[in-house]
């Protein structure tokens, strides 16, 4: 009776052993998240805080509201600039017709003007001929030729004014350029009033807690003011294992994690990736061990886990302690092991 009660133990002890070979744990664990500060981008008074300490926010959720009352000023005001623009391109263009329908009818008076020097060159001819003949008298000669000199010197007003109107046309496109450039700026500067706008109502970029709320309605927030801390939804645990325990982690194993504020609960993870180096060397001030008095000491090494599925009951932050229990081998069936050993 012994003898069996000596071999029951003997397997179980060994079953124990064999099943927790198949499993690496650490208390030095806890839960982590990404927290930052929610800042003011704009100055203004608060006006509105419709959220209070460790409430659940949505995407979107806002968080407090600013005094807007300055930035809708400065947004109508970037509007009218934007406005008297987009006018003054119109007022341009509108004188550009304009100036080429000059340009057309100076192109015509050119030509008429030309028309005429044409007529008096042959007229001038044909009393020059007259008076040499001596059938036309000299004084009508000269009259044609006084006339003929008139006409040259229309024609050259009339190309100097055709001239000067196409290059009228020339100096408008120049200014039509320039009132386009401070069209883009008045837009430039609209869209920027837009954001500052909306840099008054605070809201959530991702789902997560208000932790630390400090603002107050009726206080004065400057930019770049710390108005709470913020916990978004997404953690995970790092554990730091002891560097003899990784030989056999792998990203994807299941973890089983036991958390010290729920310690009747137990909930599901796996292993997310491993840090490629000890949590020493990423430290603020390195180990260094080139020294005469050195002793070697087992490394923590940051294991990074993610949580499947967080049960809605169970408030989880950073800093909570957690216990992990990594299965870094399929275990086998109590059957198959009875098999083995027996």
């Amino acid at each position: 009776m012994a003898v069996l009660i000596l071999a029951v133990a003997a397997a179980g002890g060994y079953l124990y052993l064999d099943y927790t070979g198949h499993f690496q744990s650490t208390d030095d664990a806890f839960i982590a998240a990404r927290q930052f500060a929610l800042s003011a981008k704009v100055s203004g008074y608060v006006t509105a805080v419709p959220v209070t300490d460790n409430q659940h926010v949505a995407v979107g959720g806002v968080i407090a509201r600013l005094d807007d009352r300055d930035y809708r000023v400065a947004l109508e005001q970037a509007q009218a600039q934007v406005a008297v623009a987009q006018a003054n391109i119109q007022n341009i263009d509108a004188q550009i017709v304009v100036q080429q329908a000059q340009v057309h009818a100076n192109e015509a008076q050119v030509e008429q003007t030309q028309a005429t020097l044409v007529f008096a060159q042959q007229e001038a001819a044909r009393y020059g001929d007259l008076a040499k003949k001596g059938i036309g008298t000299v004084e009508s000669a000269q009259q044609y030729v006084s006339q003929l000199h008139q006409q040259e010197a229309a024609l050259k007003t009339s190309q100097a004014n055709l001239t000067v109107a196409q290059q009228q046309i020339g100096a408008l496109q120049a200014q039509r350029a320039s009132a386009v450039a401070t069209l883009a700026q008045a837009t430039a500067q609209l869209h920027q009033a837009d954001l500052n706008l909306s840099y008054t109502i605070l809201t959530a970029a991702q789902a997560g807690r208000v932790v630390s709320l400090t603002a107050a309605v009726g206080e004065y927030a400057q930019a770049g003011t710390s108005l709470s801390m913020f916990v978004p939804d997404e953690m995970w645990v790092t554990a730091n294992f002891k560097e003899t325990q990784l030989t056999a982690m792998q990203p994807g194993q299941s973890v089983e994690l036991s958390i010290d504020a729920f310690p009747d609960r137990v909930i599901q993870g796996r292993v997310a990736s491993v840090q490629p180096g000890s949590g020493t060397a990423f430290s603020l001030l390195p180990v260094e061990n080139a020294t005469g008095n050195y002793v070697k000491i087992v490394q923590r090494v940051p294991v990074k886990i993610v949580i499947n599925a967080v049960p809605p009951d169970l408030v989880l932050g950073p800093g909570m302690s957690v216990v992990p229990n990594v299965r870094i081998d399929p275990t086998p069936s109590l059957l198959e092991r009875l098999r083995a050993f027996l």
